[in-house]
């Protein structure tokens, strides 16, 4: 049996049946925690009428904002008062006088591609956050279909944002903290999905002082650690991703399943079409087994490559919140994790709006053959792939790739 399955304690993003209550039918946060809110708007809800209300997305060719982006980024360094600040040589950069909600579309095109090729960007001295739902929504489907999280809290009927929220009580930190010895759980979001997101934006709206940082990790160079052996070995191996575990936490708490479980099929190294790089795409949040390894063959390899992760403390950074800073990042070439590191009695409060990007893929020829209807069929096979002894596996699809 894996040793690699993971136990959800987010209750950052899940129904807290222990915490939050039922108001005129629909699943919320307690009547004293509304009363703290700045924006009781964006308070999260869980609607039952949600409940396998979608699907999702079928296969659908993506189009990358980036490959239109200008690569001087003319329309943004022009923009009067702008500074940039770098906050790593290779990953995370500081934008101030640049405002996310009167973006042009050529703006945005350079945005898209200024994330990418920073991996991770914090705007400051936002007004994103009073800008209206359909506003920001629209806002996000410039770079592509939104994504529905399955289990997360959204504001009532607008299940396209994702919100997080810290109660602000010491319990919860203590309950976390009960049987683990730290929150550092690195992950790309819901990669569990076929198509999973691109660029992702996440504006805070509520906070304290500091503390609940998000930290970021950098894939292309985590990759790039790799010797060319181990590269050769990995390149055009494929993982499980599974949303199995995260939603079997939230239907435990009483929170609502908007959304089948599903597993999908990944590159363990992944190629980024508009960088023309490759990067690790494996974490312990959704990835459970490589195909066509034995068990114990491939908790082994995951578990290496998850250390490794983790240890790569230089190739990382930590991002700082303000209440109207907003944080742009790649989920293609990043890994992130919260930080729970503060006990005071402040709320932590924000919304995430999440583009679906491109299907991940291998190389650029992948990129470049890949069609929804070739997609349409391969996902027909993921049971069958996720069921094949290791020896099936080879014999059916790795042989044959090698002829």
């Amino acid at each position: 049996m894996s040793v690699l399955r993971r136990t959800y304690h987010d209750g950052a993003i899940h129904f807290q049946k222990d915490s939050d209550e039922k108001t005129d039918g629909i699943l919320t946060v307690s009547k004293e925690n509304l009363k703290r809110l700045k924006y009781p708007e964006w308070a999260p809800t869980w609607d039952p009428k949600d409940d396998h209300a979608f699907q999702n997305p079928k296969p659908f060719k993506h189009v990358d904002r980036g490959f239109a982006g200008d690569a001087a980024f003319k329309s943004l360094r022009d923009v009067e008062g702008v500074k940039f600040r770098q906050i790593s040589p290779k990953l995370g950069l500081e934008v101030e006088g640049i405002q996310l909600s009167s973006l042009t579309d050529q703006q945005k095109n350079d945005i898209a591609l200024l994330v990418e090729e920073k991996g991770v960007v914090a705007f400051k001295k936002q007004d994103f956050k009073n800008q209206s739902f359909e506003e920001i929504k629209n806002w996000g489907r410039y770079f592509g279909p939104l994504h529905v999280h399955p289990t997360s809290g959204a504001p009532l009927n607008h299940p396209e944002f994702h919100m997080t929220f810290r109660r602000g009580s010491k319990k919860e930190q203590e309950k976390f903290f009960a049987d683990r010895l730290n929150n550092v759980s690195w992950h790309s979001d819901v990669t569990y999905e076929n198509q999973p997101p691109g660029i992702t934006l996440f504006a805070m709206l509520q906070s304290g002082e500091c503390g609940g940082d998000t930290q970021f990790l950098d894939m292309f160079e985590i990759y790039d650690r790799l010797s060319p052996l181990m590269k050769e070995k990995l390149d055009g191996l494929k993982a499980v991703h599974t949303s199995k575990e995260q939603v079997s936490a939230a239907k435990q708490e009483g929170g609502i399943e908007r959304k089948d479980v599903i597993d999908s099929i990944h590159p363990v190294v992944r190629y980024h079409p508009v960088l023309k790089r490759k990067s690790l795409f494996v974490h312990r949040g959704f990835t459970r087994k490589i195909l066509g390894l034995k068990t114990e063959e491939s908790d082994n390899l995951l578990l290496f490559l998850f250390n490794h992760t983790a240890a790569c403390l230089d190739a990382h950074v930590r991002m700082q919140y303000e209440e109207d800073t907003v944080v742009v990042w790649d989920n293609r070439r990043t890994l992130h994790t919260r930080t729970m590191d503060w006990d005071s009695e402040d709320i932590r409060h924000a919304f995430r709006v999440t583009s679906i990007g491109e299907r991940p893929v291998g190389s650029q020829e992948e990129f470049e053959s890949w069609t929804p209807e070739l997609e349409e069929a391969n996902i027909k096979l993921t049971d069958h792939y996720i069921n094949l002894s290791a020896e099936e596996y080879f014999n059916e699809v790795i042989a044959k790739e090698r002829k």
